[in-house]
């Protein structure tokens, strides 16, 4: 199962990929693996994320509704199966 780290501010988004299959923790543990990270695009440096290195993809969804950042979220996680 994919893991997506989510901003705590980002409730909405949080919810919709759970009830999507994705295994979704809270931003703040660095020693987890995850396969991409939601921001919320206010602080444009969220835990020094522009200066490390990550192999997951990083979405802002500043200006995004729930279902635009699931969206954005399933195509940086392209072996995502939809599970409805």
């Amino acid at each position: 199962m994919p893991r997506v780290a989510v901003e705590d501010n980002l409730d909405q988004v949080e919810n919709i990929l759970r009830n999507n299959g994705y295994d979704v923790v809270r931003l703040g543990n660095q020693q987890q693996q995850v396969d991409a990270v939601v921001i919320s695009g206010q602080d444009r440096n969220m835990m020094g994320m522009q200066d490390r290195q990550t192999g997951a993809s990083v979405i802002n969804a500043e200006g995004m509704t729930a279902e635009e950042v699931y969206e954005a979220v399933n195509r940086a996680v392209p072996n995502q199966q939809n599970q409805r």
